[in-house]
């Protein structure tokens, strides 16, 4: 991907008014973006790579640590965000040594998500 492409997020999470808040977040800073209500659904998808993955961790059919793991095979370095409402060491810990690279706390989806988006892409691409 060229550095003047619009970068692209896929954004996993089982609460629709989060997918939808996520995508209109994340358009207005100028990224494209594809949503899942699943991880199951993100796993059978086809088509082009995300430059980013911001992944909810409680969700019912797969947890997102449990997807980024499952990811990671296929995704090589692309960074995975995980999203949670749960402040707990043991999740960042265990999304660590599954090759998420950052973990934020929901509410507090607004530009520091965005800043670590770029940040994480920017990091991928050696910039």
């Amino acid at each position: 991907m060229s550095p003047s492409a619009q970068p692209t997020v896929y954004v996993v999470d089982d609460d629709n008014a989060v997918l939808v808040s996520l995508r209109f977040l994340l358009e207005t800073d100028g990224f494209a973006v594809r949503t899942f209500r699943s991880g199951t659904a993100l796993l059978s998808a086809s088509g082009a790579a995300a430059d980013c993955y911001v992944i909810d961790y409680k969700m019912p059919d797969i947890n997102g640590i449990e997807l980024a793991g499952r990811l990671r095979q296929s995704i090589g370095d692309t960074p995975v965000i995980l999203i949670t409402g749960y402040p707990d060491g043991k999740i960042s810990a265990r999304a660590a040594a599954a090759g998420v690279k950052d973990v934020i706390l929901k509410p507090l989806l607004d530009e520091n998500l965005v800043k670590r988006i770029r940040q994480a892409i920017r990091d991928r691409r050696g910039n």
